[in-house]
């Protein structure tokens, strides 16, 4: 068994392109997950660029995102962006050798605590508790926003859990939310140079 580690930039480009078009939306993603956190995102709703943003600033991705609504639906078009999104960050995952796997991270915002943890074994499940109370924040209906964070973590195909510890600004709590999930998902899709393999014990993710 070769004990060498693998050589990234020869072997395994982290990237990802995507296109997803309905009758409802267009959708544009292309990913780099060995980035610096560059982004360029135009989705037409500020408060969900701000987020993706956030997200890809917190996890060192590089993401390019331009989404338009062809049915000028809000919930459709912020649906099929984290659709969207969600799929090119696991199509650049690929067979997720050599990764670190487990994430974690403890983010306070002001008066808001976020505790994110994730499993990037590629079998779903979430468990999401963002606390939200106000029916609409920043101009977006408090249910589609909690469908964005659903909508992304249920696309990843990974084991994520997010829960706002406790905290009273509803701004405050999704992008607490939404930084603690980078972190974690950075330190899970982290390469690790200890190993050549895929990490776990059946020998697949």
């Amino acid at each position: 068994m070769n004990s060498e580690p693998l050589d990234l930039d020869k072997s395994q480009k982290r990237i990802s392109v995507k296109d997803r078009c309905t009758k409802e939306t267009d959708v544009s993603v292309s990913i780099n997950i060995d980035g610096s956190g560059n982004v360029e995102i135009k989705t037409g709703i500020p408060f969900i660029d701000h987020l993706i943003s956030t997200f890809g600033k917190h996890s060192m991705v590089d993401i390019y995102l331009e989404a338009k609504s062809n049915d000028s639906i809000s919930h459709h078009l912020i649906e099929d962006v984290a659709i969207t999104l969600s799929q090119t960050l696991n199509d650049a995952l690929s067979n997720r050798t050599q990764i670190r796997r487990y994430g974690y991270a403890i983010i306070p915002m002001d008066e808001v605590m976020a505790i994110s943890a994730i499993d990037l074994i590629k079998r779903q499940a979430q468990k999401v508790n963002l606390g939200l109370t106000r029916k609409e924040i920043e101009g977006i209906a408090r249910e589609d926003l909690e469908h964005f964070i659903e909508s992304l973590l249920q696309n990843l195909n990974a084991c994520t859990h997010i829960n706002i510890q406790y905290g009273e600004n509803d701004h405050h709590k999704i992008e607490a939310a939404i930084k603690s999930f980078a972190i974690a998902f950075r330190m899970a899709s982290n390469i690790d140079y200890q190993r050549n393999d895929i990490p776990s014990t059946k020998g697949v993710m």
